[in-house]
């Protein structure tokens, strides 16, 4: 009798291994294609780095040879000669000198983390080295680096259903109906708290070309705090592009083909430092965008000092010619988690009428006229979904020429 137990729980035992085994089998097949695929991805995005620095907040750099960038992938780029400086380079009313005789940290030099560890060779560029856990956190390997569709705010159909089909809130001053071959501002860095992983907050200014349809180009710069993206909440530069309106082209930094880097000093992606305070020292960043008249590219600048290349012409269809429309502004996306407004903040997480030290600001917005100079906007106008979550007020004086303060909370009392 015992030894009949014994082999029928033998059986069983076997059985069970056997089921184990096949569960095992039928899971891995699956788990091995995708891990397949993102070491496919990653050995794509990083390219062989002639040397690497860790940066203090967990990132590393890699300095690649500037022409073994990922922009020379695209197919149309693989005969193509880099341009190391612009042909024409716009100048204005308000240099970073004019500043406002109240921001007592303009001398204060605004940098990356990264630099405290080293910096990357001539002929060599910066990129932040994508990891396997980066591109798991992404919603999949075809969207990672990806905005979602309808994200540019469109003050001009501020229709409930589509604010709340998007699921993104903005905080803009934007002017129109005119041709802009560029954009310039000076922008107040802050660490906006965000309530989800999924979620982000974001400051940056949008060179927009054609109508808000399914062709609708945009070239955006800005800072960004995007968990998902980058696997933290620290506050990082970014640039994006899109021709279709974020459908199948563009991404972030130099997540696909596109972006030419030329610059050695300053990484895309990577964290901003220092930061803001409430009620403490102000810092802010510069940022330029502007299309090259003789070469027809369109070129970043960071600060006084950092040109740091161009997105070539051919890339886009409305902006090949000139921008139609300038936007500047902050952006969160706003999930609705438990069916509340989110508490992601914009900006500094204080509303507008708080005031320099408080909330956040743009300041010297200019665009691009025809004659490739700079210019302070005229007709600039304002919007924002919901006023109650996040805010935007703007003005005009000599120091500061045309900005705007703009932010808020999220989730609150009146905006529930």
């Amino acid at each position: 009798m015992a030894a009949q137990l014994g082999v029928s729980h033998g059986l069983v035992l076997l059985f069970l291994l056997l089921i184990c085994l096949s569960n095992a089998a039928v899971a891995g097949r699956p788990v091995t294609r995708q891990r397949l695929d993102v070491r496919r991805h990653l050995k794509r995005l990083n390219k062989p780095a002639l040397n690497s620095i860790k940066s203090p907040d967990g990132d590393i750099i890699d300095c690649v040879h500037i022409s073994q960038q990922l922009a020379f992938d695209h197919p149309f780029l693989q005969n193509h000669t880099i341009q190391m400086r612009p042909s024409f380079h716009p100048e204005g009313l308000y240099d970073d000198n004019k500043v406002a005789k109240s921001d007592s940290n303009k001398e204060q030099k605004i940098t990356q983390l990264w630099h405290t560890n080293g910096k990357c060779p001539e002929n060599t560029i910066p990129i932040r080295r994508t990891s396997k856990d980066d591109i798991l956190r992404a919603s999949s390997m075809k969207r990672f680096g990806k905005k979602k569709h309808r994200t540019i705010p469109h003050p001009m159909s501020a229709d409930p259903d589509l604010i709340n089909e998007s699921g993104h809130q903005h905080a803009i001053a934007y002017v129109e109906g005119d041709k802009y071959y560029g954009a310039k501002a000076t922008i107040n860095v802050w660490d906006p708290k965000i309530q989800q992983p999924n979620e982000f907050s974001l400051s940056q200014l949008w060179i927009l070309g054609g109508s808000f349809g399914e062709d609708l180009n945009s070239i955006e710069a800005g800072w960004q705090v995007s968990p998902d993206l980058y696997g933290d909440n620290n506050t990082r530069l970014f640039t994006y592009w899109t021709s279709d309106a974020y459908q199948a082209t563009g991404c972030y930094n130099l997540l696909c083909s596109g972006f030419i880097q030329i610059n050695n000093e300053i990484a895309m992606g990577a964290s901003i430092y220092p930061i803001s305070g409430y009620s403490g020292s102000q810092y802010d960043i510069s940022i330029l965008v502007w299309k090259d008249p003789k070469e027809g590219n369109w070129w970043m600048q960071f600060g006084n000092d950092y040109v740091l290349g161009y997105w070539p012409s051919f890339l886009f269809s409305y902006l090949a010619d000139s921008a139609s429309m300038i936007e500047w502004g902050g952006e969160v996306v706003n999930s609705e988690p438990d069916g509340q407004h989110t508490s992601t903040e914009m900006g500094s997480g204080h509303f507008p009428e708080e005031g320099f030290g408080k909330a956040s600001y743009f300041r010297n917005i200019q665009i691009v006229d025809e004659s490739n100079n700079l210019k302070s906007p005229k007709g600039v106008g304002t919007f924002t979904e919901q006023s109650n979550c996040y805010d935007v007020q703007n003005g005009n004086n000599g120091d500061w020429g045309s900005y705007f303060y703009y932010g808020g909370p999220g989730k609150n009392g009146n905006c529930p």
